[in-house]
């Protein structure tokens, strides 16, 4: 345990390796974001491990769907026992991360967001990390510093990246306050304190600056927060828990539940006075980056930051990085809310991309599922008019995108995962939607096994999160059997899909068009919802220079569906062909599609498409 920051020899740290230097585009890498104590414990067996042969042995089998699958219902019992599980610590763990990198490597993962790994308050049970209680240690339930470091060893011996889910904003519930309830709501004037929480969670530590006395803390290592420079009430806001999500000055200073606020200073970003509180987090993850090897971050609800205090840690993380060879060193915001709030705020903060944003998420599940105009999610890139520039400016590095996440903050009290209801038939199209179209694409584990939770209520966050190992809350309302299978058929094919666009620049970081489309070859236009649920060929064309890739989903799951498709005629002139690289009907590969003149007057250049149900395809000049 480090007790002060003070304490690390940075120097020493950076000269103790050769760093792993950073990929030359984001945009060329295909994340894959899990919460470590749902991915794997190292304990299954009959999976394929790193070097791809079986391991045998293993305490945990491999989920077989007639056995396991809905195996909790059989009585309220073991239904209540399953959920209530979903709601602790499941078990995963560092270890077992580093002995599933294969599995990742084969699916065509170059970059792993892991959830934040850092010591959390011991007597609350945050699974998911965002708690903290130690800023320099890595939370026992997931192992130590060592096995950090050699899972990213681990992984960039494997060709994977690896990025950190980090909390700037707030620690852990390591402070009561002296109200009763001990939860107040936000005021614009600081509450009194009973103490510090000790390891049980009782206000027993008088709240008192231990920062700088030279006597050791009264709090044990489970207990108040570390390292040392934190144990100063001025650290904290101290201004009760947010109730008022949209009043800025509340969501900037106000608690995110029980998790206390810190303080970071004040002042316009321009000028941005940064507290020693700040300046100490600053410390922290340059720590982090020289301990472990990491190759960027994902910060946690930067919306509730002061933008001089995000300006602030962007630009010292970046100057600690280029200084260890690591010159891209990513750093990705949490922007819950509108675009407009993540374009300015990675405009004025210096944050190299965001995720988070209500309407990406919601609009390519929404296109997929035929619940939205197709348009509304391709016209997301195209945003000249929200950085107010006259340029023609893509996004195409500036928005990480998924279709499932850990929250799912866009989608209120009900949160399921894509694959709930009809999303099963639709996964490996909206897979490769998400691997094809512009940004930096994100697979949420579990996805790509065809995981389904859905739930409502308190603590709804649980059922789309599922342990990949299966343990006391496995997915489809299972236990003790495991999902890491690379024969399934979502797994396979976005495999596949993802081994082109390794092999093609252009679907990395070609421009972008929505295609119009016509069922006679006459006229023209862009599918639209009308009514219900749009059941249509959607087509869309990266393009590159001289070369233009053609791609389209169906977004009916029972039935093949057949359009004209465009293509740009300077590139796929009317004569020429364009060969079916991948098709989710695989005996259509190979095959190729002749480019005819067509519309009213034969001068549209376009070919036909045919797409199975639910059938993703991608094209290219042959």
């Amino acid at each position: 345990m480090i007790e002060r920051l003070g304490d690390i020899d940075f120097e020493a740290l950076r000269t103790s390796r050769e760093f792993r230097a950073s990929p030359h585009a984001w945009e060329d890498q295909v994340l894959y974001f899990l919460l470590l104590d749902r991915f794997s414990d190292g304990r299954e067996g009959g999976y394929k491990g790193n070097d791809g042969r079986t391991v045998a042995g293993g305490r945990t089998p491999p989920f077989d769907p007639k056995r396991d699958a809905e195996s909790v219902l059989a009585s309220s019992a073991t239904a209540a026992a399953w959920r209530e599980a979903g709601g602790s610590w499941c078990g995963g763990n560092l270890r077992g991360l580093s002995s599933k990198i294969g599995y990742l490597k084969r699916m065509g993962v170059t970059a792993l967001w892991l959830s934040p790994v850092f010591k959390q308050v011991s007597f609350c049970a945050t699974y998911h990390g965002y708690g903290i209680q130690d800023f320099l240690s890595v939370d026992p339930h997931f192992g130590g510093l060592p096995d950090l470091q050699s899972m990213v060893k681990t992984a960039h011996e494997n060709g994977i990246y690896v990025i950190l889910d980090i909390i700037l904003n707030h620690c852990g519930n390591v402070f009561s306050y002296a109200v009763e309830g001990g939860s107040p709501p936000w005021r614009g004037a600081s509450y009194p304190v009973a103490g510090y929480n000790d390891a049980e969670g009782k206000a027993s530590i008088p709240f008192l600056d231990y920062s700088r006395s030279r006597t050791p803390s009264p709090a044990g290592k489970d207990a108040a927060i570390w390292p040392r420079e934190f144990q100063d009430p001025e650290r904290f806001t101290r201004k009760g828990r947010i109730e008022n999500w949209d009043d800025e000055e509340e969501f900037r200073e106000g608690d995110f539940f029980d998790l206390k606020d810190l303080n970071h200073g004040f002042g316009p970003a321009d000028v941005y006075r940064p507290s020693p509180g700040l300046l100490d987090l600053c410390q922290v993850y340059k720590y982090w980056i020289a301990a472990a090897d990491v190759d960027g971050y994902r910060i946690d609800t930067v919306k509730h930051m002061d933008i001089g205090a995000t300006r602030f840690f962007v630009a010292a993380i970046k100057e600690f990085a280029e200084a260890l060879g690591k010159d891209n060193f990513l750093l990705v915001g949490e922007i819950t809310g509108g675009r407009e709030r993540a374009v300015d705020t990675m405009e004025e903060t210096g944050l190299d991309a965001a995720l988070g944003i209500d309407d990406v998420q919601l609009k390519l599940e929404g296109l997929m599922k035929g619940e939205s105009n197709p348009e509304e999610y391709f016209d997301l890139f195209r945003n000249s008019a929200l950085v107010r520039k006259s340029s023609h400016v893509w996004f195409k590095d500036k928005v990480v995108t998924m279709i499932n996440d850990h929250d799912q903050v866009c989608k209120g009290d009900y949160k399921a995962r894509f694959c709930s209801g009809t999303g099963a038939r639709l996964v490996v199209g909206a897979l490769g939607l998400n691997a094809t179209t512009l940004g930096i694409p994100c697979v949420y584990y579990g996805t790509e096994q065809g995981f389904d939770g859905h739930g409502s209520g308190g603590g709804a966050d649980r059922y789309i999160r599922e342990a990949m190992f299966g343990g006391p809350f496995g997915a489809f309302r299972s236990t003790g059997s495991h999902f890491f299978d690379e024969g399934g058929e979502a797994y396979r094919e976005l495999a596949a899909i993802l081994r082109i666009r390794a092999a093609r620049m252009a679907l990395r970081r070609g421009r972008q068009y929505q295609r119009e489309i016509s069922g006679d070859g006459l006229g023209f236009g862009l599918p639209r919802r009308i009514g219900g649920r749009m059941l249509s060929i959607v087509a869309w064309s990266r393009i590159l220079d001289a070369e233009e890739i053609l791609l389209a989903v169906n977004t009916d799951p029972d039935s093949p569906r057949a359009a004209w498709a465009v293509v740009d005629s300077g590139l796929s002139p009317v004569g020429s062909s364009m060969r079916l690289v991948y098709s989710t009907r695989h005996e259509d590969e190979g095959s190729t599609l002749r480019v005819e003149g067509k519309g009213e007057s034969g001068g549209v250049a376009a070919v036909r498409l045919e797409l199975p149900a639910a059938g993703f395809v991608i094209l290219e000049r042959g």
